[in-house]
């Protein structure tokens, strides 16, 4: 019994000695960003492929111009992004169809991408105008949380959602994650229905983000990965838990305001 109990106690602090780890990596990199990249850089550009001329970057302090803008980091992906844009550009162009108020962007962040993404992203530019599409170059590759903070700080809209480049996510599915902005927006501002659609109300008036879950596909996802793989997700996902708390489930998966 004695054997079994030093065993469970090694287990334990294994454990422990991982999350601590992952924790002070995090905040080890959360402070590094923090203190190093505080501002947008002024210089940076959009290049509409059309006219060939420089469209100045917008900050995303800047007044919303517009109502939506789905960020979507890139990495190698020119065989599956054109899939995932015509999918994500033919459902905003029914709402705007539907809805004239309803206004979008798609910023598309090339992380150091070393095949054809960059072309196949002007390509949806070219068709759709830069003010509708526009495409940002890191250069190298950065990672993907630093290609969507990066999208992010360039942004024009109300509300902000990621979306990933292999349309692992339906951007369907963002009427739901709205749904909850909105109902949490009138809570916090103390709103009505009648009064909800007040012009003087913007949803942007009060920081909000919300998180949407694919927990429910865990199972089979499971299965299918490597299991070096499973362990430093769930690594990860006790991170989460112990610095966000037990209400965020998918972290790829987030639309804030």
């Amino acid at each position: 019994m004695g054997f079994l109990w030093t065993i469970a106690e090694l287990l334990v602090a294994l454990v422990f000695i991982i999350a601590s780890f992952l924790l002070t990596a995090v905040v080890s990199e959360a402070y590094r960003r923090r203190h190093n990249n505080t501002h947008v850089d002024a210089s940076a550009f959009f290049e509409d492929p059309n006219s060939l001329k420089q469209v100045p970057c917008p900050h995303i302090h800047d007044p919303a111009e517009k109502y939506i803008s789905l960020v979507i980091p890139a990495f190698n992906e020119e065989h599956r992004l054109p899939g995932a844009l015509d999918e994500t550009i033919n459902y905003l162009q029914e709402r705007a169809a539907k809805d004239k108020s309803f206004t979008y962007e798609v910023v598309i962040v090339d992380d150091g991408s070393a095949d054809a993404t960059k072309r196949v992203a002007f390509d949806f530019v070219k068709k759709y105008t830069v003010d509708n599409v526009r495409v940002i170059l890191l250069g190298r590759n950065h990672g993907k949380g630093e290609a969507i903070r990066k999208g992010m700080l360039h942004s024009r809209g109300e509300l902000l959602l990621m979306l990933d480049a292999d349309g692992a996510t339906k951007v369907t599915d963002l009427e739901k994650l709205e749904n909850q902005i909105h109902a949490v927006a009138r809570k916090e501002f103390r709103l009505g229905e009648s009064t909800s659609s007040d012009s003087s109300f913007r949803i942007s008036d009060i920081p909000l983000a919300a998180f949407g879950s694919r927990a429910h596909l865990e199972e089979k996802a499971l299965a299918t990965r490597k299991w070096y793989r499973n362990f430093l997700m769930k690594g990860f996902h006790l991170v989460v838990l112990l610095t966000a708390g037990s209400g965020i489930r998918d972290t790829q998966m987030v639309l804030r305001c």
